[in-house]
């Protein structure tokens, strides 16, 4: 059974990262700033991961630990994207 708190928290996070992804898309928009751009996507892997690792465990019926992995696969891949805007 899922429980609406961690729901709840889960969708804030994903929110939260959407709205730092549009943010930095629109400065990239604005400047022409390619680091800005892999800000967004990051953030973009960053909030689809918040959210996987239940989906995953749910839909297919993966193991927990299984479900981890790929969700930190994936936001781990995020902040791959906004450590190199850093680097640039």
């Amino acid at each position: 059974m899922i429980e609406a708190p961690f729901v709840i928290a889960k969708l804030i996070t994903l929110t939260l990262s959407l709205a730092v992804a549009y943010l930095a898309y629109h400065g990239y928009r604005r400047n022409d700033r390619e680091p800005m751009l892999y800000v967004a996507a990051g953030f973009v892997f960053i909030g689809a991961g918040a959210v996987c690792e239940g989906l995953i465990y749910m839909v297919f019926g993966t193991s927990i630990l299984s479900a981890g992995l790929i969700q930190a696969a994936i936001v781990s891949s995020g902040m791959v994207l906004v450590l190199v805007s850093l680097t640039k």
